[in-house]
């Protein structure tokens, strides 16, 4: 792949930082909500929600790696913005496979920042199915934990049909649909999503593909893992520059430099993977591999990187009011979100062996 960074993917990097950098100036205690209206609606009036998104619902058509680029951003301040769930998926999808009418009712208030979006995922355990009634189809099903989905107006849920997995688009008031809010490890974003008997109206199916919605999803949290990192270990430098210990600064120790230059190393193979990993799905490439390659990496360089940030911090890492507090449990959220290094480790494997069988 060509690594060149198009200027106006860069032009779009940088106004996304200094918004949220004068946001967060700001805001220098944010709440936990995972959702600021104050900074998404100074995301959409710049122009930040749609710069990515297609041409023909009037983005910019930058691309996933510009998607992928402003979530670094956010994830450099972890920013309560719903960006990864509400416009690279919800937005992105709704782009690709949505009805002239579907455009127009669910993603045009997104791309004014009056909606917000959660994808409601599916997994090995818990997930959605659909049943046929006299009326039409019925939704059941439960799935936990759900980013964004404490402050959503829309879901996008992945689901089981007679036909195959599915998506459909329910508003968060739809009957039958139950919101209950959690705490999870970085804030109170997060919600347990049920569906009881929901009837599916007309319209409310998007006839796309749900494994797009996924890979774009796990796309982003590497993305975000990758600005997340990458200020954490800015800030955990700065700290062993300034930092003295017997006299010296702890920056000046071995043991801290070879963490330090491991961290480094960690942060670039985050940022490179998913860079790879975002421009094969934005050419439309098989990205199946690259995807669980940069999930891997954003999971296991994330733990070490998280850790590396609070043991060099010492007595402050553990301050839950301290900044790298924030950043070490949204590194943890991240490592995790959408399944942990072991299981993308494991989706390589199956990968590799089906393009190379023996």
């Amino acid at each position: 792949m060509d690594f060149t960074v198009p200027e106006a993917q860069t032009d779009l990097a940088s106004l996304t930082r200094r918004i949220v950098e004068d946001w967060a100036e700001k805001n220098p205690q944010p709440g936990d909500s995972g959702l600021s209206r104050d900074l998404w609606a100074a995301l959409a009036r710049s122009g930040v929600l749609d710069a990515a998104l297609p041409t023909s619902v009037g983005g910019g058509g930058l691309g996933v790696t510009a998607h992928a680029a402003v979530l670094a951003e956010l994830g450099r301040t972890v920013a309560p913005a719903p960006y990864l769930d509400t416009v690279l998926v919800g937005a992105e999808i709704l782009a690709e496979y949505g009805t002239p009418e579907q455009i127009e009712t669910w993603l045009v208030p997104v791309l004014r920042g009056e909606d917000t979006v959660a994808f409601v995922f599916s997994d090995d355990h818990t997930g959605f199915t659909t049943t046929v009634s006299p009326d039409g189809w019925r939704l059941n099903g439960a799935q936990t934990a759900v980013s964004s989905a404490a402050f959503a107006d829309t879901l996008l849920i992945e689901a089981t049909t007679p036909e195959g997995p599915a998506l459909f688009l329910l508003p968060r008031d739809a009957k039958g649909i139950s919101i209950t809010r959690q705490h999870v490890v970085n804030g109170s974003d997060a919600a347990l999503v049920e569906a009881a008997a929901v009837p599916l109206p007309r319209g409310a199916r998007l006839l796309g593909d749900p494994a797009r919605a996924r890979r774009l999803a796990i796309i982003g949290w590497c993305a975000l893992q990758a600005g997340i990192t990458e200020r954490a270990l800015e800030l955990t430098a700065d700290y062993a520059r300034t930092r003295e210990q017997f006299g010296k600064q702890i920056g000046s120790f071995q043991a801290v430099r070879q963490r330090l230059a491991d961290a480094y190393i960690d942060v670039e193979a985050v940022r490179l993977t998913v860079l790879e990993a975002a421009w094969r799905e934005s050419e439309g490439l098989d990205a199946t591999a690259e995807i669980a390659t940069a999930k891997f990496w954003a999971a296991e360089a994330g733990h070490r990187v998280a850790h590396t940030t609070v043991h060099v911090h010492g007595g402050v890492g553990i301050d839950t009011d301290h900044p790298t507090h924030r950043y070490f449990v949204a590194a943890k959220r991240a490592e995790f979100a959408l399944g942990g290094a072991t299981a993308h480790l494991r989706a390589l494997g199956a990968t590799l062996a089906g393009r190379n069988p023996a």
